[in-house]
């Protein structure tokens, strides 16, 4: 299936590792252009390498997206890297899984806000050329009890913000949708330290998903892609959960 994605310039924040590394991977083997940022420089140049085999057009710049001023420059020089933006994908996570101010902090600043921020900086670029499409990537903790405070807040919070832009920006042809995973599994990533550090709570979450094992970051970045894609062009508004049926509830 041919996705319409070749020549199209794709920023993903939060794209060095795991599920923001595979979303960035996918897009680039469409043929788009693709743009990451992260802190982590090792990682970021490591995935940047991965990218420029594909002969996209890559820019990687280190950034701290819970800095505005810092996330404003990198989708600037992203734009004039790539020449457009024409998809921008918000998957940063400060991890606040503490119930603390730093907790609240991490998640606000870097879940929340700089989604927020991204996403106002970029749509008038958009509108200019036409249109494109946004995604959050948040998490089935924001539809639901049991996960920590601030981290479930937040998520839930993006999941608002998506379902409010598909509304706003429709006019200006910008689809905005939100994408929520449920418990993934990748070398490196929560899920598997949790496996061999607790693993009784490891297999307590695993007994709770009817397909019996953690979903994997091709299963997310397919999604996100698809949404992205010319095949989607009626989607908006949307949030698609990703997980297995691990969450139960109706909506």
């Amino acid at each position: 299936m041919d996705l319409g994605l070749k020549g199209k310039s794709a920023v993903v924040i939060g794209g060095s590792r795991g599920i923001g590394r595979e979303i960035a991977h996918r897009f680039a083997e469409e043929g788009a252009h693709v743009a990451i940022c992260a802190r982590g420089e090792e990682a970021l140049r490591d995935a940047e390498a991965m990218l420029q085999r594909t002969g996209v057009r890559v820019y990687a710049a280190s950034c701290d997206v819970g800095q505005q001023d810092a996330l404003v420059a990198f989708l600037e020089s992203a734009r004039k890297a790539l020449g457009r933006v024409d998809v921008l994908v918000n998957n940063a996570s400060g991890f606040g899984f503490s119930d603390d101010e730093a907790g609240w902090q991490a998640g606000i600043e870097v879940d929340l806000m700089a989604a927020v921020r991204a996403t106002r900086t970029v749509t008038p670029w958009m509108a200019q050329s036409g249109g494109g499409v946004i995604t959050h990537i948040a998490s089935i903790s924001g539809l639901e009890a049991g996960s920590p405070p601030a981290y479930a807040a937040v998520k839930a919070a993006l999941i608002s913000h998506s379902k409010t832009l598909a509304v706003s920006l429709a006019g200006q042809k910008i689809r905005v949708n939100v994408v929520a995973p449920g418990s993934i599994e990748f070398p490196g990533g929560g899920w598997d330290r949790m496996k061999r550090n607790d693993r009784p709570f490891y297999d307590s979450v695993l007994a709770r998903i009817p397909w019996g094992r953690m979903g994997t970051v091709d299963e997310v970045a397919d999604a996100v892609v698809f949404l992205s894609s010319s095949r989607a062009t009626w989607i908006t508004g949307a949030c698609l959960t990703v997980d297995g049926g691990q969450h139960k509830g109706n909506l």
